[in-house]
């Protein structure tokens, strides 16, 4: 039996396998739904082995549909920024691409990015807004080169060197009881509604949960949210509670919302990500000026982390890249 992929086998089942249903992955597709079903059939009888249960209201993958998912996510990206980086590469002057979620690090970043138009030979810095969970995958698929990433987002298949590190607080409803305190701990937040983003990884509840300073941190899972805007909406609302960056905080202040320290909350990376392994000079280069500027950028306070785990950094990057999830200090 011929178990040959090609991509659109691939692109296909990663549709279906992601949006758990067929008419919705049809749209994003922008096809039909019959072909599509009867194309990831055909992938089925030909792999030898069934990657999807099937229900009037769902589709689930199977322990190898999970499987497929996993690669074909993996093969999907490597062929896209194959692409993306090979045009890039045959402009006449190089520029480096770079990926941030609205409101992040803005005055950082608009010095990051002059600092490094200010070199001789250095090409234009192309800046793409994205969305919540977003600027990894930009990443890796090769539509940026670079991102801001913070702690919680899912950070896999890249390097990464922490830049500022800043304290959360907590987002409370203004006449919410605890507002009243001046300082609070994660275990007052327990068994409260914090918010959820699904386009984050699952382990990143743990951390805007609180649950990273301390098991007995319960928190229960309250509305879904998919960006700061909506997020502070829903603790204005009385809907949740949440943990926030300092910084965060303190560009939206307002007075149906209260913010307050949280003395053991683990603090907020920022840090600047780009392909694990990469040896591109233009992202090299562009690393090594964000570092340089932020080692003079004060974010609303610091607060030391573990030693990092060393990865090894791109060609002229001084210093070693680390995991983000390990740069950000968990106190308790």
């Amino acid at each position: 039996m011929d178990g040959a992929l090609d991509v659109r086998d691939l692109r296909y089942f990663r549709a279906v396998a992601e949006e758990r249903n067929f008419t919705r992955a049809a749209e994003r597709l922008g096809i039909a739904q019959p072909p599509l079903s009867r194309a990831v059939r055909q992938l089925e009888r030909r792999l030898g082995a069934r990657l999807l249960d099937r229900s009037t209201r769902q589709v689930t993958p199977t322990a190898a549909g999970l499987v497929l998912l996993e690669e074909a996510v993996r093969v999907l990206d490597a062929v896209s920024a194959a692409a993306h980086r090979t045009r890039r590469a045959a402009r006449a002057t190089p520029a480096v691409v770079v990926t941030a979620k609205p409101g992040v690090a803005t005055d950082l970043l608009r010095r990051m990015t002059r600092a490094y138009a200010a070199q001789p030979d250095a090409g234009r810095v192309e800046i793409l807004v994205s969305g919540y969970g977003e600027q990894g995958g930009m990443v890796r698929d090769g539509r940026a080169d670079v991102a801001l990433l913070g702690t919680g987002e899912d950070d896999h298949g890249l390097d990464l060197e922490p830049l500022t590190t800043e304290p959360r607080v907590a987002a409370l409803p203004a006449g919410h009881a605890l507002a009243a305190r001046s300082v609070l701990s994660c275990r007052d937040l327990a068994g409260l509604p914090f918010p959820h983003c699904p386009v984050l990884p699952p382990h990143a509840d743990d951390y805007w949960w609180g649950r990273d300073a301390r098991e007995e941190a319960a928190a229960q899972p309250g509305p879904v949210v998919r960006d700061s805007s909506q997020l502070l909406e829903a603790v204005a609302l009385g809907q949740a509670v949440a943990l926030v960056p300092a910084s965060l905080a303190e560009r939206n202040r307002r007075d149906d919302i209260a913010y307050r320290p949280v003395r053991d909350a683990g603090p907020y990376t920022l840090a600047i990500a780009w392909p694990s392994g990469s040896r591109s000079p233009v992202i090299a280069r562009f690393v090594r000026t964000a570092i340089e500027v932020a080692s003079h950028h004060e974010p609303p306070s610091h607060a030391a982390g573990p030693p990092p785990r060393v990865v090894d950094p791109p060609p002229g990057v001084a210093g070693p890249p680390v995991r983000l999830a390990e740069a950000s200090a968990r106190q308790g």
